[in-house]
């Protein structure tokens, strides 16, 4: 699922809180598998190591390297769980994710927050950077998992037109 419909972000001081609110064709126990098994983690968002308990260590290395062919990596601790609604975590590299799961129907409407630390030049970055991740998710739930290897090449066009979207709407709030 491609979908333009935009994350929002509220800047303050010391960084930003991102939203995300998304309508998933898939089972709340579906999606809630995504979002917490490594093997389906590894479609969509990275490879990563869960222990999934309060206190647990959530740690990811996202697969698609930057322009200086460094992974990004993470380790973080789950703050918040409630199997299959909530799951929230720290992130060394992305502040306070946090995962909310909703049924309605035979759908499930996520709403995916992330309290970043990132400074408000960064912001369209993130954004961006979540929104293709979201869409990730969706196309990985409906079987077809990121190939990593040509990241580069298939998603990094759509990357920045994303990109170019939320930097627009941050002009624009500015005026």
């Amino acid at each position: 699922m491609i979908t333009d419909e935009l994350g929002t972000a509220e800047v303050h001081d010391g960084g930003a809180r991102l939203r995300f609110e998304r309508r998933l064709r898939h089972p709340i126990d579906r999606v809630w598998a995504a979002l917490t098994r490594p093997e389906e983690l590894e479609g969509w968002l990275a490879s990563a190591e869960v222990e999934l308990v309060p206190g647990g260590r959530f740690e990811l290395r996202w697969l698609n390297a930057g322009d200086d062919g460094e992974q990004a990596h993470s380790v973080g601790t789950i703050t918040e769980l409630d199997p299959p609604r909530l799951l929230e975590y720290t992130s060394s590299v992305h502040g306070v994710l946090r995962w909310s799961l909703r049924e309605d129907g035979e759908e499930t409407v996520l709403t995916f927050t992330n309290d970043s630390p990132a400074p408000p030049d960064m912001v369209a970055l993130s954004l961006a950077g979540w929104h293709i991740h979201l869409e990730h998710l969706a196309a990985a739930l409906a079987g077809d998992r990121v190939d990593w290897d040509r990241w580069g090449t298939e998603h990094r066009p759509r990357w920045g037109v994303l990109h170019a979207a939320y930097e627009e709407g941050r002009r624009e709030r500015r005026r």
